[in-house]
């Protein structure tokens, strides 16, 4: 045994029973992941980048689908506190409901992540501001989000005039609705763009959706300058109608997904913001699992997914993940 030691040396010795253990324990953990919708290429980014870095930590997670339901997802995280899993972690469809869930998880001592949207009511809490019994909250400071989108928007817009603007808004109840919303009105203000809001409404996040909601908006304000759609899916719909009216209004997006980064290569749409859910996927995996290894990691912790400008100038900013 001695000479064992000294083959290995302590720094060797120490490694490997490390390795040894870690290997063992990550063979007894299970990780609930709740996603908030798997139609959805963003929602599927998100739950693969987890799953993919469960399994090559050699842990076993149970992958859910609330299909856009808020008691459906509500039941799972249920399901998941019933089976006494290790961990779990959810993007949530409703972040005021979902405090509740926290709540739930943490009378069971089980650590609890957010993937992408923040717990709580984002009008009263800033991002970076976590939910105290929460262990981590992995997303995109979607005010920046916004406010990046201003900013390119901002390069778009006439100077000489009032530039009117409509928002296609994503589905209610989301935090990112509300928070993008300000971040791009704070970059256009900080630009020194006059601007007016003509029209602002809230979609399912689909392409359809997009489409629809900006033929009515054209049809009642002809003279839209630029419009602001909150997912890349909605814009690609929302340039096919701004097409179609013979408009010139620019289109900026968000989320850097394929569709939307080959949309601005061939120039139908002007910019968007980059987001990563697989990314995210990824941190929150290590978040949870480390709050699971390691019962002392401090909660409520913030863990930053940046969100760089794109345009056709800037293509290489993003690798889209969805």
């Amino acid at each position: 045994m001695k000479t064992s030691i000294k083959g290995w040396g302590w720094v060797g010795l120490v490694g490997a029973l490390a390795f040894v253990t870690n290997a063992a324990v990550a063979k007894d953990i299970t990780l609930g992941y709740v996603a908030a919708g798997m139609q959805y290429p963003f929602n599927v980014a998100a739950a693969k980048g987890f799953e993919a870095a469960a399994k090559a930590a050699g842990v076993k997670t149970v992958i859910l689908d609330a299909k856009t339901s808020v008691e459906r997802q509500g039941n799972a995280v249920d399901d998941l506190i019933a089976q006494k899993v290790d961990g779990i972690a959810v993007l949530p469809i409703d972040a005021v409901v979902a405090q509740s869930w926290v709540d739930r998880a943490a009378s069971h001592n089980i650590p609890f992540v957010a993937v992408a949207t923040q717990i709580g009511d984002p009008q009263k809490h800033p991002v970076k501001d976590v939910y105290p019994k929460l262990t981590a909250l992995v997303a995109s400071d979607e005010v920046h989000a916004g406010y990046n989108a201003g900013q390119i928007a901002a390069t778009l817009l006439p100077k000489d005039r009032t530039a009117n603007i409509a928002i296609v808004e994503g589905a209610p109840g989301y935090p990112t609705v509300w928070q993008t919303t300000q971040g791009f009105k704070e970059g256009l203000e900080k630009a020194g763009i006059k601007y007016r809001i003509v029209a602002s409404q809230p979609t399912d996040w689909t392409p359809e959706k997009g489409e629809s909601v900006c033929q009515n908006m054209l049809t009642a304000h002809p003279d839209i300058d630029l419009f602001f759609n909150q997912a890349d899916d909605m814009v690609i719909g929302c340039a096919r109608a701004v097409h179609a009216a013979g408009s010139h209004a620019k289109l900026i997006g968000r989320g850097g997904s394929r569709l939307g980064i080959n949309a601005i290569k061939v120039g139908d749409v002007d910019g968007t913001v980059c987001i990563q859910p697989g990314k995210m996927g990824q941190l929150a995996f290590k978040a949870l699992y480390a709050a699971v290894t390691n019962p002392g990691t401090p909660k409520a912790q913030f863990v930053d997914v940046d969100t760089p400008q794109v345009t056709k100038a800037s293509l290489a900013q993003c690798v889209p993940e969805w």
